[in-house]
Parts: structure tokens; sequence; C-alpha cells
């Protein structure tokens, strides 16, 4: 057999079996497989990880490009350049705020073009569902998307508005046809309104500078329903369904029973519900603002027991850019500030930091931030895990290690982020795609070399009447 490509090993490589020595031999691009600490041939390259740990590519399956047509906002060259800082070697764009949407195959398509030749990592693609476009899911499926995302309350840009429940029920039973999941904005418009009158309008009207007014503005309650709503659909229709960004600890409830019941319903949340805590948000910080929002400590608490106990699949970075102004920084107004947290490249750091103080280790890491997020997109079988036959894709990172979030580091189009300022635990050393290093130690390959992974249709068997000859 010739020598591989080239051998990575170190003291801590994280397999889904292991966390220890070992020799990964990479050949075309993939895993050949996982041998010894010592057995190296002879000759072949090799990267000496050291005491580093060796952890999977990340699969970041909720980010924001916003291109074509707001690339002012992001772009595939700057999201994936930070995607590799961060060590994360798969994402999967969102099908909203780029304009055209991914709710039509010319959009898909539109989507495609832009991003060709500009991506440092791997990328894929969510199409959208909004009113009008049952018609066209089976056509942006074969067109290579790899599901579909709704909003149940208003997104925030005109060209892709919320579905109500009627559409909603529709849609479910063609995905279940189609075996495409759904992920959802699971926060319903009657409790969000409701709580607007009560807090934001009149006499009653709190001080939009505060948290606290933003946070009475979207109550647990919003979510809560929408899951409740999602959870009886699914039993209705056998459509996958997942939560995007839970940030409500008063739904875990209807999480578990889903899950007790062997229903297909899985949820993620995000770094800054894991971090961040309402009581500890200072007024007029709008860079902190997010839908759903930022919620109490006691909260946060809840949502880390959730994924300790898998109730919550995966951690997610839902990377939601703007432009600064968009934030209304200078005035600090809640209401009026654009809601999205940028955090592409800080996941990793920032999720250990809090994950090692909760007694939690790297295989954790690598399950929620790498395995669960390949496994939402139907990318598990080349990505999410060092084993033989995926992807070389490989994060090495060093746990005991500092990350420091600054504007001269930060690799997003525009820094303006909530973690500013702020130091956490481990540092992406380098970053591998399919065996090529496009990271290390701040330098960039000097070339994009990442693909776009649209989904393959299944494999059809082969029938007798596939030799009839009429």
């Amino acid at each position: 057999m010739p020598s591989p490509d080239l051998c990575i090993r170190g003291q801590h490589v994280v397999t889904p079996e292991s966390d220890g020595p070992a020799s990964i031999h990479v050949r075309g691009g993939r895993v050949d497989d996982i041998y010894e600490f010592d057995e190296v041939p002879d000759g072949c390259p090799l990267v000496e990880a050291g005491d580093a740990v060796v952890l999977p590519g990340l699969v970041d399956s909720h980010v924001h490009v916003n291109e074509p047509g707001r690339t002012r906002w992001e772009g595939f060259a700057t999201a994936t350049k930070a995607a590799a800082a961060g060590g994360v070697t798969t994402i999967v764009d969102m099908p909203l705020n780029s304009i055209p949407p991914t709710t039509t195959p010319d959009g898909l398509q539109q989507k495609i073009e832009a991003a060709k030749g500009q991506c440092r990592v791997d990328v894929g693609f969510w199409g959208g569902l909004v009113p009008g476009n049952l018609g066209l899911l089976a056509a942006l499926y074969a067109g290579g998307v790899v599901g579909f995302k709704c909003f149940l309350i208003d997104s925030g840009v005109q060209e892709f508005p919320n579905v109500n429940e009627g559409e909603l029920h529709a849609a479910m039973f063609e995905l279940a046809r189609l075996d495409a999941p759904l992920i959802v904005h699971a926060e319903l418009p009657g409790p969000v309104e409701e709580a607007f009158a009560s807090c934001c309008t009149g006499e009653a009207a709190g001080d939009p500078r505060r948290y606290e007014t933003f946070l009475r503005s979207r109550p647990r309650k919003a979510e809560d329903e929408a899951v409740a709503l999602l959870l009886r659909l699914c039993r209705e229709t056998g459509a996958r369904v997942h939560v995007v960004h839970l940030s409500s600890a008063d739904s875990l409830p209807l999480l578990r029973e889903a899950k007790a019941s062997g229903l297909p319903f899985t949820a993620e949340t995000c770094p800054h519900y894991l971090t961040f805590a309402a009581e500890e948000i200072p007024d007029g910080a709008t860079e902190f603002k997010c839908c759903p929002p930022v919620r109490e400590r006691e909260n946060r608490e809840q949502l880390w027991a959730a994924l300790a106990d898998g109730t919550i699949d995966m951690i997610v970075s839902d990377h939601s850019p703007c432009p600064p102004e968009m934030k209304r920084r200078p005035e600090g107004d809640f209401l009026k500030a654009w809601g999205g947290i940028s955090s592409l490249q800080y996941r990793l750091p920032v999720v250990w930091t809090e994950a090692r103080r909760r007694g939690h280790d790297l295989r954790d890491l690598a399950r929620w931030l790498a395995r669960e997020p390949a496994r939402l997109a139907g990318l598990f079988g080349r990505k999410g895990a060092i084993t033989p036959g995926r992807d070389a894709d490989f994060c090495i990172f060093d746990p005991e290690a500092k990350t420091r979030v600054e504007a001269e580091t930060n690799q997003h189009r525009h820094k303006l982020t909530p973690y500013e300022g702020l130091e956490f635990d481990g540092a992406v050393v380098s970053t591998y795609l399919r065996g090529e290093k496009i990271y290390d130690r701040g330098q960039f390959a000097d070339k994009p070399t990442g693909q776009l992974l649209l989904r393959e249709p299944p494999k059809r068997e082969p029938t007798v009447w596939d030799d009839w000859d009429e």
C-alpha cells in the first residue's frame, strides 16, 4: 500500500471512541485510518500536534453570510476566513438576509454563483420556506439545499416573510414526503405583540435603553408556545423538526417529551445564551441584542443542564452580523437596533471556557460543535468526526492557551460583538481542510479551497424495469 499523503499525530486526538495518543493517516483528502501514535511511515510528511488537541473540523450549521445582496453585512470571503480562524471547516448558510433569499431555484443558483471561488471552508445551503413557495420545495431540495428554514414570527426582512400555522402544516407534510429537515425560528407573534403592548407602548412604556425592557418584549411564552405547536405538528406529519437558537428553558420539558417519544425533534442553542446573563447586560449595549434574547442567569444554567443530559443536541453560532450603524450603539435603543450577534470565529474558545467550568470535556465539544451539526445538515457521512473515510478536516486546539477578542484579529467584516475585549480559554492553533492547512497561527492559505456542498439525491436502486426493451 502506498504511503499516506500526510500524518497528523498528537497526545490528544478526539475520535468518537477515545481521546488519547494517535496518528491519523490522510490519503486523497480523507482519513485513511487511525493508528497508534508511533505508526508513521518513513518519508511521510508529519504534523506534530504535541500536547494540543486534535479535534474534528468544526461544523457550524447556523451562519448568516448575507451574500448576494447584503454583502455589506458580511459575505463569503470574510465569513469563511473567520470560520477557518475559528477551527470551523464547514458552514451551512441561512436562506435569508441575502437578496434574493434562497426560496426559489433561481435564488439558490444566484447564491451558488456568488459563493464560487470565495470560500476558505466548505459551504452548504439551507433553503427557505415562505408563504407561496410550497410547490418549489422539491425542486430546491433536488437542487442541493440540505433542508429548509422558516420563521413563525416576522424575520426582520420583508423578502423572507413568516409562515402561519396552516402554511406550516401543509409544508411539513411535503417535507416529510421529501425526508427533508425543517429548522424553525420558534417564536409566535401573539405573545410578543401582547408583551410589547404592555411594556413598550403608552404610559407603561419602559426605557428602550434598558435591557430589561427588551427582554420583557420577547417573553419565554413566545418560544414555549411555538415549540408546543411544532411538537404537535411533528406528531401529525412525521416531518423532521429542529428548533434553532433555543433560549427559553421553559421549553425544555417539551423537548424531553419529544425525545422520550422517539420523535424526529432536535434543538440547538448558542454560545451567547450559554455565556451571558440578562442581569449583567449594561444599558444601551445593543451589541447584545438578539432574538430570542439572552435570558436570566438561572435560565442559562438550565440550558447547560439540558446539553449535559442530551435534551439540547448542539451549539451553533447563529452568526448574524450587520453594519455597526444598524446596532444604533450611540443611542443605545434596544427596540430599534438590529437583532443579531457576531461570533462565528469565537464559538470554540467561548464554549470551551464555559463548558470546562461545568465539568465537560473536549469529547463533549466535538459532539456539540461538530458531530451533531453535521448530522442535522445531512453531512455526517463526510464531516463531523475523525474516522476512516471522512474528510480529513481537523482543528488543532490548545486548550490551555488564551483567546482575546480584539478588532485586529477579528476576521468578521464588522468587528462589533459582545465578546469584544473578553478573554477566553483555549486557542485555535491551525485548521486543516481535506488534509490541507488553511489556517495557522494567524496566517491563511494563499487561495480559498473550500467546496460547495450541494446535497446529492439518494442513489436509486436498479430494478428489472431498467432493462425493459419495448
